[in-house]
């Protein structure tokens, strides 16, 4: 049964093309590398220039036997992917320094190291969509790319264990006996004619203006949109492929149906804790309520270096770098007091953590951003910071 099948779709699908009388190549057949290198060397050194060589896997050396030149698809894949670097930059550029320009941080609008992934990922994009487009409609013609090689007992073989290589006729110096008589002596197994194909070719000269391709195209166009929205608009929300749509929880601002206020986000019972987790005493309190504790963590250079990290990722924003106020938000949130005035470096550690804690005036808490050991190591670094700027004589190292 499935004989009959396979012979039928053979019958159907993989008949031979009826040849012409017009001669298209003479083709030879090798048995090794060394012979097809060989082969490939005393034709282009005859001075054929349209002939191609087949092999079923790359053969070393090859280029160089065939004396090819330098193909110029390289510079396709440079202007595309040049284009798609400089489009990816303009777009970044635009959507985030001029139409929607956000602050985060402190940092500029526009962000180039942060932009060079998405830039490097349409730069590949790009360029090879247009790589493969070049090679399939420029240099295959698409659609019109049938060759007379095909359906014959030479491209069979080169695709499986021979190698092959073929002058076409139109080659200025083509010769039929004397191409044959080339490949004899070079020691082929196999020396063939091939002939052209009849091709229907149709009423359009240019392929790609066929009116049946371009309906193809379209039609092709039409049913894999028409398929993706009903698939992602349609079908994954009917059972049973809506488990991933529709689960047991609720989303953040969404109604409850199960609470009688109807709010799906909830408050913490109030009075509760959270197993393994010592709230903040004073939390809520004025400044003078702190019972003054000492700084739990050691000065180490470990220490310093989270501190400073942490410092600048979240205080450095609005206090600068050095903590003295000098804001690197633009004038886009109200400046804060230096962080070296004879308040603040007076202040015991335990005062400046409250702070950071619940917050003060403008600046709201960190709890929840920052936690309690980050805190702490903040408070060292700060007071390197303070010191550093006014270090007394005893600092200066003498040598």
């Amino acid at each position: 049964m499935i004989g009959k099948i396979l012979k039928k779709f053979d019958e159907r699908f993989l008949k031979s093309e009826p040849r012409t009388g017009e001669l298209y190549a003479v083709a030879a057949l090798f048995d090794t590398p060394d012979q097809i290198i060989h082969a490939a060397e005393k034709v282009s050194g005859e001075g054929y220039k349209k002939f191609d060589v087949l092999t079923p896997y790359p053969v070393h050396g090859m280029d160089g036997a065939m004396n090819l030149k330098p193909t110029g698809i390289g510079w396709v894949g440079l202007i595309a992917g040049m284009s798609g670097t400089f489009l990816a930059f303009l777009m970044i550029w635009w959507m985030v320094g001029i139409n929607y320009p956000n602050i985060f941080g402190g940092k500029p609008y526009f962000n180039l190291p942060a932009s060079i992934p998405i830039m490097f990922e349409l730069t590949v994009l790009l360029s090879a969509l247009t790589l493969v487009g070049s090679l399939i409609a420029l240099f295959m013609k698409l659609p019109n790319n049938a060759n007379p090689l095909m359906d014959t007992d030479f491209i069979k073989r080169v695709t499986s264990d021979k190698f092959g290589i073929y002058i076409e006729a139109k080659d200025p110096k083509f010769k039929l006996e004397e191409v044959r008589a080339m490949f004899e002596i070079l020691g082929s197994t196999t020396v063939s004619n091939i002939h052209e194909a009849e091709y229907d070719l149709g009423d359009t000269k240019n392929p790609l203006l066929n009116g049946k391709f371009i309906g193809a195209l379209l039609g092709t166009s039409v049913a894999v949109v028409g398929i993706t929205y009903f698939v992602l608009n349609v079908l994954l929300f009917l059972p049973p492929f809506d488990w991933m749509h529709r689960q047991p929880k609720v989303l953040p601002q969404t109604e409850s149906k199960f609470f009688k206020d109807g709010f799906s986000m909830r408050k913490p019972v109030e009075g509760t804790v959270a197993r393994g987790f010592m709230p903040y005493e004073f939390k809520g309190m004025p400044d003078s309520m702190v019972v003054i504790t000492p700084n739990p963590l050691p000065v180490t250079q470990k220490v310093l270096d989270l501190g400073k990290k942490r410092f600048d990722t979240y205080c450095s924003p609005c206090h600068g770098y050095y903590g003295k106020g000098d804001s690197r938000l633009r004038g886009q949130f109200p400046v804060p007091p230096t962080l070296h005035s004879q308040k603040v470096t007076n202040w015991k550690d335990a005062n400046i953590y409250h702070v950071i804690t619940n917050g003060q005036n403008t600046m709201p808490s960190y709890a929840s951003s920052i936690s309690r050991d980050d805190r702490w190591a903040i408070i060292h670094y700060l007071r390197v910071l303070q010191r550093s700027a006014n270090a007394p004589d005893s600092d200066l190292e003498t040598k």
